[in-house]
């Protein structure tokens, strides 16, 4: 293993980025610095548009699945989007594949291309991501990343 690798990956709820959009991406383990930052949020009262697109395997590996429902209910602007990549629950109503292009529009969309962006997770799913951000019109600048993979990736 190896990692992480990326650049500064802190997200302050002071100044103007109280106030900006904040668009989180994860694969599996990769939320726990993101959930860093929506706890950081939650304690500082910030009220900014914040979506959380959060990838994982089945439901029932959803890492802090039951504090991250809490605190999508907080009315505190805040949406928590997953998308399940093997199994899904009966009735699941959500995304049902892996992050893509497509996803990553939709889910951006409300939060406009001036939103600051922080993607973390395996190298696959980062790459993917961080590009499809850029071509959806985001400075490189407002996107930063984190990644874990085995070596050689």
């Amino acid at each position: 293993m190896r990692g992480p690798i990326g650049g500064y990956f802190v997200w302050e709820a002071t100044g103007a980025a109280a106030a900006e959009p904040l668009f989180l991406i994860a694969g599996g383990s990769g939320v726990v610095p993101l959930m860093a930052m929506l706890r950081h949020r939650a304690r500082s009262g910030a009220r900014n548009p914040a979506r959380l697109l959060f990838s994982s395997r089945h439901w029932e590996e959803v890492i802090y699945r039951e504090e991250l429902d809490s605190l999508g209910a907080a009315g505190d602007r805040l949406e928590v989007l997953h998308t399940l990549t093997r199994s899904r629950p009966a009735g699941w109503m959500g995304y049902d594949r892996r992050i893509d292009d497509r996803m990553i529009a939709e889910v951006l969309e409300p939060l406009g291309a001036g939103a600051r962006c922080f993607v973390c997770g395996p190298t696959a799913l980062v790459e993917v991501a961080a590009n499809a951000l850029v071509r959806l019109g985001l400075p490189a600048d407002r996107v930063r990343t984190e990644r874990f993979g085995p070596t050689g990736t």
